[in-house]
């Protein structure tokens, strides 16, 4: 039995040490925003935050898991994590969105830790999430943008 508290909730979940915590969140708990991209940590679709630092759930077992787990689907609680949704809304960064959950879960973490980076502190931060699409340029300017760093519309 393991105990994980995601999103403020509490739950008891009767499964195995060594689950990825991935899968706890999406099949065990029924969070389905948190995606599996690669298995191997290299992609950044899986990003959630562990006690507000962001952490790959692909490779993280659920025994592990000890802090407070936040999904992309609490981001809107969030005022930073907010605020980055409203930037990648307003400059309509998605396109297919596969990756735009773990996007989204990095740069809010980036901007806990950092509330101005410079644009090299952000490619520097965001070098571990892939973009198949290739929507760099966007998630750059809605990072700037929810830093303060461009003036809003």
């Amino acid at each position: 039995m393991v105990t994980l508290n995601i999103n403020g909730e509490q739950y008891e979940l009767d499964v195995p040490d060594e689950m990825p915590l991935l899968w706890a969140i999406r099949d065990v708990v029924g969070l389905k925003g948190t995606k599996f991209g690669c298995g191997i940590a290299q992609c950044g679709a899986c990003t959630v935050h562990m006690d507000g630092t962001a952490i790959r759930s692909c490779t993280t077992p659920v025994s592990a898991a000890a802090g407070e787990i936040t999904t992309i689907e609490a981001m809107e609680q969030d005022p930073v994590g907010k605020r980055v949704q409203q930037a990648w809304l307003d400059l309509g960064v998605a396109q297919c969105g596969y990756c735009q959950g773990g996007q989204i879960m990095n740069a809010t973490s980036l901007l806990k830790q950092n509330s101005a980076p410079s644009k090299d502190e952000i490619i520097n931060a965001m070098a571990g999430n892939l973009c198949r699409c290739g929507t760099y340029n966007r998630i750059l300017a809605a990072i700037e943008r929810a830093a303060g760093g461009e003036e809003q519309a």
